[in-house]
């Protein structure tokens, strides 16, 4: 999933007196930078971690993989100056940039992507999508500038998952300590984590590509909105990407430093239901659950309206969306009698666990009221986000859990194995190993739109809703992404002006 949809905070440095933020002479001669992120890393390796926290703090800042999404999520190359696949679409030869080093000083070689991507898909490997790189045969090395990847079959998607978080390149000697001393080939370079406040990453002098113009970039952790505008519109705080509230949003009307920029991202609220365990293994239950939620009054309160309902695992921003029918509509009458008809009892005892997250907080407490109306008794559970990681998106262990994946065009997670709700499906799985083994992009979609189909005639989950992307950021700051393809808040362009 990579998990996860999270949204994060983060605070600045102080301006001396004379650097007024805002000002046409502070915009001129400023070089650092504060970002507000509602949600701290748990640790700062995106090959060991699905949380999008990690991601918004090193994709394209401190890690960089062989490829890269601009903020439009078009595939572009990074350390690979070019690469070539062969007919059979089983072998990738890639070509590395000349003279690229990592922040510890050690050269990037075929031997550094040898070992990253045979790490990622070893058998001990904690990659959040281990699955993608254990389907690798073969890496081999040429010279040092050239990497041969050889997978076990043709794997339509690998060329584009190289260019996620979990992707990045590692260098040998300091990966082991990358969770909490981060080191990569990219433009910012890992200077200091005052956990509970502050993480900050200052400018790489011997960065392979164009110099960063900022010197400085602190990422505050300010998980409560009031303060987060508070210190936006006191000027201690630059930008807030995904700002969570949008209630708040209405103090930023009429500022003359501070803009509301709508954008997108792959964001995909659902209530997901563990599968393995009784009742949800029943598919009549699932289906009641999702027929107790009045999805339309969900997103009313949750997002003041402004949302699109789901019916599967894909958001409206993809190229590959199709709105599809309801087929599951609100009606706690028919829910009240699937429930019955699968046997459970008035009464049953559910737990619902959340994450510590505006938008699951609020939809969970929805959600609960709702499935109560039905004969549910549910038990609401909230959890530290590192304990929702570990228990429930790491060893499957919950009931029910809101929470929005935000990786981009991810629906084939449901193939995996495993997979933290526990959804198996021969068709599904069918519908994947085609869509894997071809290249042709009319096919991939048609294939795309099946697989869409198949879960939301399935509901292995509950899917909810996707909502826009609102950035609060100062009129001067030019370069910052307002969409989010991908987790990330790359920051090597990011610059002030007048």
């Amino acid at each position: 999933m990579k998990t996860v949809s999270i949204l994060l905070t983060v605070l600045a440095v102080g301006f001396p007196a004379s650097h007024v933020p805002g000002t046409a002479q502070a915009a001129e001669t400023r070089d650092t930078l504060s970002i507000g992120l509602a949600i701290e890393p748990p640790g700062l390796d995106p090959t060991r971690g699905s949380s999008e926290a990690i991601g918004m703090v090193t994709y394209g800042n401190i890690y960089e993989g062989l490829m890269r999404l601009d903020e439009q999520g078009t595939l572009k190359p990074l350390l690979a100056q070019d690469w070539h696949i062969s007919p059979d679409s089983l072998t990738y030869d890639f070509t590395l940039h000349d003279g690229v080093r990592f922040h510890d000083g050690t050269p990037l070689t075929c031997d550094s992507v040898k070992f990253s991507l045979l790490r990622a898909g070893a058998a001990d490997s904690t990659n959040p999508h281990r699955a993608i790189f254990s389907q690798i045969a073969d890496i081999s090395c040429p010279d040092s500038l050239h990497v041969r990847i050889r997978l076990q079959h043709p794997y339509g998607s690998f060329l584009y998952q190289l260019a996620w978080n979990d992707a990045a390149i590692l260098s040998p000697a300091s990966a082991a300590q990358n969770i909490s001393h981060p080191v990569g080939t990219g433009p910012f370079v890992f200077s200091e984590w005052r956990r509970g406040d502050h993480l900050t990453l200052t400018r790489n002098p011997d960065y392979w590509g164009a110099r960063p113009t900022l010197r400085s970039v602190t990422f505050r952790f300010m998980p409560d909105p009031l303060s987060a505008s508070n210190a936006l519109l006191a000027g201690e705080l630059d930008a807030y990407p995904s700002f969570p509230s949008r209630e708040i949003l209405s103090r930023f009307a009429g500022n003359t430093q501070l803009q509301v920029i709508r954008g997108s991202f792959p964001f995909k609220a659902i209530l997901a239901l563990n599968n393995a365990r009784r009742p949800f293994s029943d598919f009549r239950v699932r289906q009641a659950i999702a027929q107790a939620i009045d999805r339309k009054a969900l997103i009313q309160a949750v997002a003041d309206g402004d949302g699109t309902l789901l019916q599967s695992h894909m958001a409206p921003d993809d190229p590959d969306y199709v709105a599809l029918p309801d087929r599951y509509p609100y009606d706690p009458d028919h829910a009240r009698a699937l429930l019955k008809e699968a046997g459970v009892a008035s009464g049953t005892h559910l737990t619902l666990t959340f994450p510590p997250i505006g938008y699951a907080r609020d939809s969970s407490e929805l959600i609960a009221a709702y499935l109560e109306q039905v004969g549910l008794n549910v038990t609401l559970q909230p959890v530290e986000w590192p304990t929702w990681l570990g228990q429930v998106y790491g060893q499957g262990q919950f009931d029910m859990t809101v929470i929005a994946h935000t990786e981009p065009h991810d629906i084939t997670i449901y193939d995996r194995t495993p997979v933290y709700f526990h959804y198996h499906s021969p068709v599904f799985h069918g519908l994947v190993e085609q869509y894997e083994a071809t290249a042709d992009m009319t096919r991939r979609h048609q294939l795309s739109v099946q697989m869409q189909e198949q879960l939301a005639q399935d509901e292995p989950n509950v899917f909810l809703f996707a909502i826009p992307r609102e950035t609060v950021m100062n009129r001067h700051l030019k370069g910052l992404w307002t969409n989010q393809p991908i987790a990330g808040c790359p920051v090597a362009g990011v610059s002030w002006a007048p």
